[in-house]
């Protein structure tokens, strides 16, 4: 006998596993942006989610709930009934979901919801995950007249003081519009998930460097800054305070990473001596970095020369420099070889040669490439290995280096 898949299982768990099993009530309100509701429900379950919606009468004027319904595979809450579903899914009961998401959140709803105040299916289904203890996420999204009231601002304060997490909404002209879905599921992810760096602050250098060799010429290398960047957003997911020093590289940076840009070895040492890294718990140094730093032509070398002689000199050594400036944090570096079986052994040289905690070898074969294979020497002798994609590799860091630092 055939049996039907709703299109909302075919798509779970299709982008990765880290909402995998999580329970998600998504509560809609009357803002116009209800209208990427759907998108942002699709979005939630692409990582594993189960999504249940929730929706205020006048959120129906703007999305039908049939949409909700086909986006999700759940049929929308509108109105209470006696099967009392705010108590169902976020009471006080043996298996509560896992996070009360509102987004979009109207003016109406979020000062409704900071003075507790319960007359619609979302202000219920908020107040109900407050006394229970659930994490409630609110996006709201509003005119920014509106956003900028100063009472709303005091309603704002009301709900972070009861542990409820607003996301700011992204000023555009005269509008506080809902933020990018992928900063909203970023938030998701982190409220829900291993929150194992909690309060940890932790700098991630990456990317390549490009150094001038005239006023319109670089030297620079295949580094597409993508184990950069995914290791910048797993921290993040992970409850990290993080920061990212990035290179001259390709790979889009997340909205709600923090960044700092660099070029050339210089603009890195720079950095370094202005912001004073021993503030870091943790620095991650997996920038493919110039050794040698081109004499610079000044002007445009000229067209027509049969015969090119570039001179070089030494470039700084940046892990020198971090572990003097922050001898007490914990450093990871990255060292890549041509050959796999020089791997081991160089990684090993470089942790003793900077006094180290842990260093990641790999080979030339992850440049360019969205996979890799990384073998982690730690300071204990511990060496272990792991292949795929460069997403996947930074949860392997993560679970493997950072979650047992000092063990």
């Amino acid at each position: 006998m055939y049996k039907y898949t709703h299109p909302a299982d075919e798509i779970r768990g299709s982008k990765s596993k880290k909402l995998y099993n999580k329970r998600i009530v998504l509560g809609v309100t009357g803002s116009i942006a209800a209208v990427e509701s759907v998108r942002l429900a699709r979005e939630l379950i692409r990582h594993g989610a189960y999504v249940t919606p929730v929706m205020t009468r006048s959120s129906t004027r703007i999305i039908h709930p049939d949409a909700l319904e086909f986006a999700t595979g759940v049929k929308p809450v509108i109105e209470l009934s006696g099967r009392t579903e705010h108590v169902g899914l976020c009471g006080l009961v043996k298996d509560p979901v896992d996070l009360l998401l509102i987004s979009p959140c109207t003016a109406n709803t979020l000062s409704k919801i900071s003075n507790g105040i319960d007359d619609t299916s979302v202000t219920t289904f908020a107040s109900t995950s407050i006394g229970s203890g659930i994490p409630v996420l609110i996006v709201p999204a509003m005119h920014l007249s509106m956003y900028n009231h100063t009472t709303l601002q005091r309603n704002i304060e009301k709900c972070r003081s009861t542990g409820v997490t607003v996301i700011e909404p992204d000023i555009s002209g005269s509008k506080a519009k809902m933020p990018d879905i992928d900063l909203i599921v970023a938030n998701v992810i982190r409220i829900t998930g291993d929150r194992c760096l909690e309060g940890k602050r932790v700098l991630v250098i990456g990317g390549a460097t490009a150094e001038p060799v005239d006023d319109i010429r670089i030297m620079t290398n295949r580094s597409s800054g993508e184990t950069a960047v995914a290791l910048a957003s797993s921290v993040f997911e992970h409850g990290g305070l993080v920061e990212l020093w990035y290179g001259y590289s390709k790979e889009p940076v997340p909205s709600y990473i923090p960044v700092k840009h660099f070029e050339t070895i210089k603009d890195l040492v720079d950095l370094i001596k202005k912001n004073n890294p021993k503030r870091f718990d943790v620095i991650i140094l997996c920038a493919a970095l110039a050794n040698y730093i081109p004499y610079r032509y000044h002007g445009k070398i000229p067209s027509g020369k049969k015969n090119l002689n570039i001179h070089f000199k030494t470039a700084p050594v940046i892990l020198e420099m971090l572990r003097e400036k922050a001898p007490d944090t914990f450093i990871i570096a990255f060292k890549t070889e041509e050959k796999k079986s020089n791997v081991k052994k160089a990684s090993m040289n470089l942790l003793k040669r900077h006094n180290l905690d842990v260093v990641i070898g790999n080979t030339i074969k992850g440049f360019g490439s969205h996979t890799n294979e990384i073998t982690i020497l730690k300071k204990n002798g511990s060496v272990k290995t792991y292949k795929g994609e460069k997403h996947y590799l930074a949860e392997c860091i993560i679970a493997d280096v950072l979650k047992n630092m000092g063990r």
